[in-house]
């Protein structure tokens, strides 16, 4: 009976670290690669900093989300003179975890694994990409 539950346990944890894994950013490599034939059209200046993982005053939604991924979340701002879209990218980092319990209890308690992904604050910058009339028209950085 110990050795079934080991081997679900073990089991378990396995395929729950491909699940959080799975859920992770990817690389501005991997956007670009996947992205190849549409980043070939853009200029050269564009596709260094793409590649960099950077954006630029003057890109468009498409090359934002190619150099910097999905962003955490997108605001509307309204402002005096028109309507904008803000990006927000929380400058945070995923993280896996995993824990494991033993333990004996009133009849045949084992113990539990513990699976978590979060994000924590090492690493990364916060950022803000403002968009004017579908370009970006403001990048704004957290200062350290």
């Amino acid at each position: 009976m110990m050795k079934t539950k080991l081997k679900v346990l073990v089991g378990g944890l396995g395929w729950a670290a491909v699940i959080a894994w799975s859920g992770c950013a990817t690389t501005p490599a991997a956007r670009v690669e996947a992205n190849a034939t549409t980043v070939a059209k853009w200029p050269a200046e564009v596709q260094a900093k793409v590649k960099a993982g950077e954006a630029a005053v003057g890109f468009t939604p498409e090359q934002v989300r190619t150099a910097l991924g999905e962003p955490a979340r997108i605001f509307v701002r309204t402002e005096a003179d028109g309507t904008r879209e803000v990006w927000e990218y929380s400058g945070r980092r995923g993280r896996l975890s995993f824990g494991l319990g033993a333990g004996m209890g009133g009849g045949s308690g084992f113990g539990g694994v513990g699976v978590s992904s979060g994000s924590g604050r090492r690493g990364g910058e916060s950022s803000k990409v403002t968009f004017t009339d579908g370009l970006v028209s403001a990048i704004e950085r957290e200062k350290r």
